[in-house]
């Protein structure tokens, strides 16, 4: 009997699955630190009030994350990126570097912090216009498009659409505990149950957790890949009610919390938790609902 031999076939020695390097090869190193420097003592102070101010309420908290999350998106592109040849277009690129940086001098200097942040995604635009090309843009368009909601919203606004939110998701509320027997009452956006009062804040029913709600959708449409415009944008519009419906439960909880445990127990852990229940809530009706419209648009998604 012959002795059996070792196979060393390319099957029997697999490789592991080479690391991407952490920058594309030929990338320019003096270039990009001095743009990254550029970009960081632009925006830096901008990102400082931010973090002293919007970003530390509960209704704008949400703007960290999202930039976290575009940043590891354009990384995520880094090498498709420098795949794409370059073509620059410097005739529509400079006109918009002047525009943001105008922008941004306008914002800084009225304290419009909403001009500066958002004249960052438009310098970016401009930046990858100016060293690279349309088709590198086009590639990396959604996770500049995600960093539209970091751009903290004009209060005036704010205030013009969460007064009726407000209003509508206490009605709802009130009116859904009452008619399953617990003696909740509402003046406006106050709620009585037992002997307590609740005032249903902004950031229980606010544009904000809309605009934060509409951003996970978002994401998730991309990290699907689905190829269908149509069922994202029937998702998209379908995310709004989806917040409504998510703020409701949200006020249904803390005012069971605090008939059942006491107004302490209402506005201490779990009013905060409650803030964690509402995007739950929202994350497995949006998973629902794009089942259902898989039942009615095409499941194709890009290939990734």
């Amino acid at each position: 009997m012959a002795a059996l031999q070792p196979d060393y076939s390319p099957r029997a020695t697999a490789q592991p699955p080479q690391r991407l390097p952490l920058l594309p090869a030929g990338v320019d190193l003096w270039v990009l630190g001095l743009l990254a420097a550029g970009f960081a003592l632009l925006y830096g102070p901008a990102y400082l009030e931010l973090s002293r101010t919007v970003w530390a309420t509960d209704e704008q908290g949400h703007g960290p994350i999202i930039l976290g999350v575009a940043v590891w998106l354009l990384y995520q592109q880094r090498h498709a990126l420098a795949a794409v040849p370059t073509k620059p277009v410097p005739a529509l690129g400079w006109p918009l570097l002047v525009f943001a940086l105008l922008l941004y001098a306008l914002g800084r200097s009225q304290d419009i912090i909403m001009f500066a942040v958002s004249s960052q995604i438009i310098v970016l635009v401009a930046l990858l216009l100016l060293f690279h090309s349309r088709a590198g843009l086009k590639l990396v368009w959604f996770p500049l498009f995600f960093m539209l909601f970091m751009v903290p919203l004009p209060e005036a606004l704010v205030a013009a659409v969460t007064a009726p939110l407000k209003s509508a998701v206490s009605a709802v509320a009130s009116n859904l505990l009452y008619a399953i027997g617990y003696p909740v009452g509402r003046s406006g956006v106050i709620m009585t149950v037992g002997p307590y009062q609740l005032l249903v804040a902004d950031a229980c029913a606010g544009l904000n957790s809309m605009f934060t709600l509409e951003a996970l959708g978002m994401l998730y449409m991309k990290l699907m890949g689905y190829t269908s415009v149509s069922r994202n944008v029937a998702l998209a519009i379908l995310l709004i009610p989806t917040a409504f419906f998510a703020n409701i439960v949200r006020v249904m909880i803390l005012v069971l919390v605090t008939y059942h445990f006491g107004d302490e127990a209402g506005q201490g852990f779990v009013h905060g938790f409650s803030g964690m229940v509402l995007f739950m809530v929202a994350l497995m009706f949006m998973l629902f609902l794009d089942k259902v419209l898989g039942l009615f648009f095409n499941n194709a998604k890009a290939p990734g």
